[in-house]
C-alpha cells in the first residue's frame, strides 16, 4: 500500500497541519496526493467478493441545517463508526462539529441539542472533512437514508477539495429490503430499531445515531450471513432478481 496512505493511517487523527493549512483555500499538494492515492485504493478495491463476515464498513451519520446542499443547508456534524462484519470495532469512532458562524433555526436546536456558540468554537469544515476521510480511508459507508448523506458528502468535497466523492455508499435498505418478508416500504431509524430490538438513545446526535444504524446494519448483516449469502455480489444479484 502507498507509504503515503500509511503516514496518514498512523497519525492517530490528526493530519498534518500543511495539509490543512492548504484546505484552507486551494488544496497543498499533499492534500491532491493523499486525496488521489485514496481515490485510487478505492477504485481498485474488491469489496463484492469480500466474505460478508470479514466486510469492512464505516457506519456514518450527519446532522444539517436542512435537506437541501445545493440551496444552502450545511453540514452542522459528522459521526461513524467502523465495523468488520456484523461487529463494531471497539472504541474507533469519529465525531465531530463543523464550524459554522450562522445562526441555527429553533427547530434544528431543538432537534440536535446543537447551539450557535458550539459550532463556532468547532473546526473548519476542511479539517473535519480531511479527518474524516483519513478515518474512512477505502471503507464503504453504510447510512441510512443514505441519499441524504450521499447529496451533502458530494456537495463539500466539490466545494472544498474540487474533487468527486468516490466512496461506495450503501443503505440500510439494501439488506433490510431483501431480508424482510411482504412489501417494501421506507422506514425511520426508530421503525427499524424497534424492529431488531435496538435501544434508541442519543437520537439526532450524529454519532448516537451511527452507532443505532451500525447496529440495525449488524443485526441485517448477521440474519443474510445466516441464510446463506456469502458476499456483497450475492446479495446485489439476488436484488436484481427480485426487481427483475
Amino acid at each position: 500500500m502507498n507509504d503515503f496512505i500509511q503516514f496518514f493511517r498512523g497519525m492517530g487523527g490528526k493530519i498534518s497541519s500543511n495539509v490543512l493549512a492548504g484546505m484552507q483555500g486551494q488544496p497543498s499538494a499533499q492534500s491532491i496526493s493523499f486525496l488521489r492515492q485514496l481515490e485510487k485504493e478505492v477504485r481498485q478495491k474488491d469489496d463484492l467478493s469480500c466474505p460478508l463476515k470479514d466486510l469492512e464498513v464505516v457506519v456514518f451519520d450527519i446532522e444539517t441545517t436542512g435537506f437541501h446542499p445545493d440551496k444552502g443547508d450545511q453540514i452542522l456534524s459528522i459521526g461513524a463508526v467502523k465495523m468488520k462484519g456484523a461487529a463494531f470495532c471497539e472504541e474507533d469512532t469519529f465525531y465531530s462539529l463543523i464550524k459554522n458562524d450562522g445562526i441555527l433555526s429553533t427547530e434544528i436546536r431543538a432537534l440536535t441539542n446543537i447551539t450557535d456558540e458550539q459550532l463556532q468554537d468547532a473546526p473548519e469544515a476542511h479539517e473535519v472533512l480531511m479527518q474524516f476521510f483519513q478515518f474512512i480511508s477505502s471503507r464503504i459507508l453504510i447510512a441510512h437514508h443514505s441519499k441524504h448523506e450521499m447529496a451533502f458528502m458530494r456537495k463539500i468535497t466539490w466545494n472544498l477539495m474540487k474533487k468527486r466523492f468516490q466512496h461506495r455508499m450503501i443503505d440500510t435498505s439494501f439488506l433490510t429490503n431483501l431480508l424482510t418478508p411482504g412489501p417494501q416500504t421506507i422506514r425511520t431509524l426508530d421503525q427499524l430499531c424497534e424492529e431488531c430490538g435496538i435501544e434508541i438513545k442519543n437520537r439526532h446526535h450524529a454519532l448516537g445515531d451511527a452507532l443505532m444504524t451500525g447496529s440495525i446494519w449488524a443485526y441485517y448483516l448477521q440474519k443474510a450471513i445466516d441464510e446463506g449469502y456469502k458476499n456483497l455480489g450475492d446479495v446485489y444479484s439476488e436484488l436484481a432478481k427480485k426487481r427483475g
